[in-house]
């Protein structure tokens, strides 16, 4: 297979090492690790999940396709080889990032994947190891890499070659603490040319943003910004949310912190705290009640209705919706003063009560 850049065998791992060193290296010189608060088992999730993915995972799923397509699509081996790189790159990339989008965001609504997801979004701080957070079980069953092995076999391999490290550059920048945008969006001058880049690419504050606690902030949305390289999968499906701050806070709201192993090896190891949810058994249960609350309001503040009907915090949202396609509604006081939250889900004006609970049944 011809996956040589520039004539040198291997080069483009050579290059994504580089992207790695060089975020590596910029992290330290600004003083990240004298302010992180990472504990030993954030470091293990972290920069061990690289080296199996690197290692073992990746090699694992490409021999893999190799082996089944010398096997059984023997005829099919190398017809890409002809074809240009102007031609295969492109599709490489828009292939893959399109596959990757609708993944990582199904890891967000299904409850399965979002438990091999989960330890992604515990971070609460961001690095450049944070794009290897994942159960192991997760890469297993990411298109992506499936999709690294299948083109390389028909042809592509110089294609994916490149891609990888261009998508390396943008990943890894993406969950930096080196926010390289933030120079553009401080310099008017040169605002017109990150519109246009945030338009295309993920930027660190695109991308920071989803990884942010809660929409409280005002620039959170860990439910949305779900793109890979390309910023334009979450524009044409209405998930994107444009913001050049970023979050006041990372993680996962009331997140209990199981034990590393269960983030990475579940389903194989769960959580021992039963009230996890990566607990062996665990179910989320319905919260929802007829009455509903009344509460005092602050003219101007922002709140986070649970719209999923789980929360332990009723009417507010806690994060259970984590793994659902229902989304909180954030809203803000028009007044202060005592109103009615609706508790039942059914009513037509959320947050507010509009009596359907009367017809209620549980």
């Amino acid at each position: 297979m011809n996956n040589e850049l520039f004539g040198i065998p291997n080069m483009d791992v050579y290059l994504i090492m580089g992207v790695l060193i060089f975020f590596g290296l910029i992290e330290v010189i600004s003083g990240y690790l004298q302010r992180t608060q990472r504990k030993s088992d954030d470091w293990i999730q972290e920069f061990g999940g690289f080296i199996v993915l690197s290692l073992g995972i990746k090699p694992l799923i490409v021999g893999s396709v190799y082996f089944l397509g010398t096997q059984f699509f023997a005829e099919t081996q190398g017809i890409m080889s002809t074809m240009s790189f102007w031609i295969t790159l492109p599709t490489y990339l828009l292939i893959d990032d399109l596959m990757q989008y609708w993944y990582h965001r199904s890891a967000h609504e299904n409850p399965f994947l979002w438990k091999l997801h989960r330890a992604h979004h515990q971070a609460e701080e961001m690095g450049f190891f944070v794009s290897y957070r994942n159960a192991g079980l997760y890469y297993l069953l990411m298109p992506n890499i499936w999709w690294v092995g299948l083109f390389t076999f028909l042809g592509g391999g110089l294609a994916v070659a490149a891609g990888l490290v261009m998508k390396q550059l943008v990943i890894i920048g993406s969950h930096s603490t080196v926010t390289w945008d933030s120079f553009f969006y401080k310099n008017k001058i040169l605002t017109p040319i990150i519109s246009v880049l945030e338009r295309i690419i993920i930027t660190p504050a695109f991308h920071h943003a989803h990884h942010g606690k809660s929409k409280l902030d005002g620039v959170s949305d860990p439910n949305g910004n779900f793109g890979n390289m390309f910023s334009i999968w979450d524009q044409l499906f209405g998930t994107a949310v444009f913001n050049r701050q970023l979050p006041e806070e990372y993680g996962l709201p009331n997140d209990p912190k199981e034990h590393w192993t269960a983030s990475y090896f579940y389903p194989l190891v769960k959580a021992k705290d039963s009230q996890n949810e990566m607990s062996a058994g665990h179910q989320k249960v319905s919260t929802v009640h007829a009455e509903p609350t009344t509460i005092r309001l602050e003219k101007g503040k922002k709140y986070l209705y649970c719209q999923c009907g789980m929360s332990k915090t009723q009417p507010f949202c806690d994060g259970s919706h984590h793994g659902t396609k229902i989304k909180p509604f954030l809203f803000e006081a028009k007044r202060t003063g005592n109103v009615k939250l609706c508790n039942c889900k059914l009513t037509k004006g959320a947050p507010f009560c509009d009596d359907s609970h009367v017809d209620f049944k549980v």
